[in-house]
């Protein structure tokens, strides 16, 4: 499951989407669309990557 977390009333939904459709294969890059100057800031990105255990 791949998604991002925008954070409360940050108007990015819309606008925000990783860079491969498969982040979990490739690295988690994201794009911002539609730069706007109300976009100035500082930008928080949290990876979490879960495994499983596989024993045969």
């Amino acid at each position: 499951d791949h998604h991002v977390n925008y954070g409360s009333g940050s108007g990015l939904q819309d606008r925000v989407a990783f860079v491969h459709t498969d982040p979990g294969q490739h690295d988690a890059s994201i794009r911002l669309a539609d730069l706007q100057v109300s976009d100035t800031g500082t930008y928080q990105c949290r990876v979490k990557k879960n495994t499983v255990a596989v024993h045969e």
